[in-house]
């Protein structure tokens, strides 16, 4: 039978040899989760890249933020087809365009392109008003077109452009009007047909509202003359074809015969006339208007104004000459208006209707 031995407790100091020998052939142990230690080892394997380029990595995706944050605010241009720009969502206030500005704004696209990009914004109903609708730049936007056709579609196919988020429509009409009053003056007759058109295409609800709105910077009488510009489009926009040359003074004028009920007078006269300049249409208008307005009193006579009882509409000549008959109280007169009326014209009138009363 085998003899048993018997064990022995280790003594302290053998108990520490041990423990100090445990502890060099082992790792210590982390505070965190074994997990944890998995994961971060299994992330430095997939990611070799140095350390200089994982902080390039980070800007970029930080730049790549802020370029969707500034693209959302429409901080960013961008280049846009031209055909995917419609230019009529936005009713223009500008109607009027000078050739000669005009070529020379081609010129300068031509030579250097596009120095200050559009504004367009992405309408609701893309259907009917296009991917994308002007705001400002309608000027550059037709020289660019004009270009892209003289090219035969094959250059300036695109223009800069910010893509705005207007609040509101009438943000957008006012950044328009604000674009023209500063880059180059809107028209009188410009500005109240903005206003009109702003009402018709239900931005705003009333003339007050737009003007208030679209010209809150100028003053009560600048806002009070827009109104009436804005009567003069309502009423005869349609039919006039010179409106933006319109003086101020012969804005407010064709304003006060519209008040005076004389709207539909003046949509016949201009509708039975053939009218080649600004001059020739105001000559159609200023009869009716002088009508409105009552003749001024004779110089020479002094006193009050003789009252007119009838006018007829004025009849337009080959030689460009209005002719009009004038019933005053006290007999009849015939008015000869146009550019050919002078001195010696009157005088040979004058010798034919003489040889014509002394026959009869």
């Amino acid at each position: 039978m085998a003899k048993r031995r018997q064990l022995e407790v280790p003594s302290a100091e053998a108990l520490k040899e041990i423990e100090e020998g445990f502890a060099r052939e082992t790792t210590p142990r982390s505070p965190r989760a074994p997990i944890a230690d998995v994961v971060a080892d299994a992330a430095s394997r997939s990611d070799p890249l140095p350390q200089h380029l994982r902080e390039e990595n980070a800007r970029d995706r930080a730049d790549a933020e802020a370029l969707r944050q500034a693209r959302a605010r429409g901080l960013v241009v961008v280049e846009l087809p031209i055909h995917d720009i419609t230019s009529d969502a936005l009713s223009r206030d500008r109607v009027d365009l000078n050739e000669e500005d005009m070529a020379e704004l081609r010129r300068s696209i031509a030579e250097h392109g596009v120095r200050l990009p559009i504004e367009v914004f992405e309408p609701t109903n893309p259907d009917a008003a296009g991917k994308f609708a002007l705001i400002s730049g309608f000027r550059r936007l037709a020289a660019v077109r004009e270009l892209n056709a003289l090219s035969g579609g094959e250059r300036h196919t695109t223009i800069p452009a910010f893509v705005r988020a207007p609040d509101t429509l009438a943000d957008a009409v006012v950044a328009m009007i604000e674009e023209n009053e500063i880059r180059t003056g809107l028209s009188q007759y410009e500005r109240g047909r903005a206003a009109a058109i702003a009402v018709h295409d239900g931005v705003f609800a009333s003339v007050d509202d737009a003007v208030n709105a679209l010209f809150s910077s100028a003053s009560k009488a600048k806002r009070s003359k827009v109104r009436s510009f804005a009567l003069v489009h309502e009423e005869l926009g349609d039919m006039l074809r010179y409106g933006p040359r319109l003086t101020e003074r012969q804005c407010l004028r064709i304003a006060g015969g519209l008040r005076a009920g004389h709207a539909e007078a003046m949509r016949q006269a201009l509708e039975s006339h053939t009218v080649d300049t600004p001059a020739d249409e105001w000559l159609v208008l200023e009869p009716i208007i002088e009508s409105a307005e009552g003749d001024g009193p004779d110089p020479k006579r002094g006193g009050r104004p003789r009252k007119v009882v009838e006018r007829s509409a004025p009849v337009r000549l080959a030689n460009r000459v209005t002719m009009e008959k004038v019933q005053t109280e006290d007999g009849y007169a015939i008015r000869l208006r146009g550019t050919h009326v002078n001195d010696e014209l009157i005088e040979q009138v004058m010798d034919r209707i003489r040889f014509l009363l002394e026959e009869i």
